[in-house]
């Protein structure tokens, strides 16, 4: 393997990255253009060392000098201060990633350039749940988009279950996965590209810390709703995966109820804040048959069993997200997913619980409501590829 410094800017490679100049270009990644006193401070550097480790970086085109305001300078001061004053941000990169999102029935699919910005996106049908159907619909749009983006240097799948080592699905609820499946491996065989997998919140969390509202804090939360819930963990600048895969299922932590869920847990979180379960006690209240959207529409009206139920389950949210941030102490919390809706109605249920459950002397939330759009998830597993290929873990393969 070449060093950094021997080689061209054509050829510039993240995978030769030693660890000093990985996180010096990664930095840049993440925040730049930085000018390099900055990048000097962030990183607890000497002038010295920062330039000894960004010269290389620099020559073989990782690095250039310079950023969106790094045109003609108007102003006197500008310039005579000269080369060492312009900031310093990523090279023009021809590198796209694919991101594709797995849902029970569509794939939600993008590419992206390096800083998991969004260039093209498709949706389409999944054909069926089994795994050579959904690896074969996987393909088929990796194939469609390379047509227009042929320069693609990763794939990045998010589905919503339990991911080994980023490589193996070990169970996938809504795809009826009870068995492990080597999904990256099989994607790879059949795109020819360096192919990763991870549980979607994870992948939505990556995409948030290093590109998005988290890129400023060292700890954070993304918590989701919907037929599920899920959550993302930050800490110490690392999204936290598990041993087992299973860092962040928070879906069946008790949260002080009697409802049974379908697992038949008690007073579990899925049991009261998922979806489904709202639904179905507006259902069940009304003596027919109730859609999400109409439950939440009921609420918002003021109809009393329907109110119950989502300040409820705004409640039982607010208690959750207390219980684990009481834990973990985060900078930041992102509550989203399909069924964020929730909060439009009963976010007085939510602000009360967590006033009511987070521990003195902690201080209050920052909390960030927003909802993402599948196509936003996709990103997520975009930017799980972008960071395979910037710390040189991808594995590329040829086409079977």
């Amino acid at each position: 393997m070449h060093s950094v410094a021997e080689q061209t800017p054509a050829s510039a490679d993240w995978s030769a990255l030693d660890g000093s100049h990985q996180r010096v270009a990664v930095e840049v990644l993440r925040f730049g253009p930085l000018p390099r006193a900055q990048l000097a401070r962030r990183l607890g550097l000497s002038p010295g060392s920062l330039t000894r480790l960004t010269r290389p970086l620099v020559d073989s085109g990782l690095l250039v000098e310079g950023g969106p305001d790094s045109g003609p300078k108007d102003h006197p001061d500008q310039v005579r201060t000269g080369r060492p004053s312009l900031p310093l941000d990523v090279g023009p990169s021809p590198h796209r990633f694919l991101g594709v999102k797995i849902t029970g029935d569509a794939l939600f699919a993008v590419v992206t350039d390096l800083r998991a910005q969004v260039l093209a996106e498709h949706t389409r049908p999944l054909p069926g749940t089994d795994p050579d159907a959904v690896v074969g619909a996987v393909a088929d749009v990796a194939r469609l988009l390379r047509a227009d983006h042929p320069d693609v240097a990763g794939l990045g799948v998010g589905i919503g279950g339990f991911v080994v080592e980023r490589r193996d699905v070990a169970r996938a609820p809504f795809l009826r996965w009870q068995e492990r499946v080597p999904l990256a491996g099989l994607l790879q065989g059949a795109t020819g590209l360096p192919a990763v997998v991870d549980n979607d919140v994870r992948a939505l969390t990556a995409a948030e810390h290093w590109f998005g509202a988290g890129r400023e804090v060292s700890s954070m939360l993304v918590i989701t709703i919907g037929t599920g819930v899920g959550c993302g963990i930050v800490v110490h600048d690392l999204v936290v995966e598990g041993a087992h895969g299973g860092g962040g299922s928070i879906g069946h932590r008790p949260v002080l109820s009697s409802v049974v869920c379908e697992d038949g847990h008690r007073g579990c979180a899925q049991g009261l804040v998922s979806s489904g379960a709202i639904s179905g006690a507006v259902a069940q209240a009304l003596g027919r048959p109730v859609g999400y959207a109409e439950a939440l529409r009921l609420a918002a009206e003021g109809h009393p069993a329907a109110r119950r139920v989502a300040d409820d389950a705004a409640g039982a949210l607010g208690v959750l997200v207390a219980d684990i941030a009481n834990l973990i102490d985060p900078e930041l919390v992102i509550l989203t997913g399909d069924g964020i809706g929730l909060l439009d109605v009963a976010r007085p249920a939510l602000d009360a619980a967590l006033a009511e459950n987070r521990k003195a002397p902690l201080g209050p939330l920052r909390i960030d409501v927003r909802p993402f759009p599948f196509t936003e998830w996709a990103r997520g597993a975009a930017a799980v590829a972008v960071q395979e290929h910037v710390l040189g873990r991808s594995r590329a393969v040829n086409p079977a």
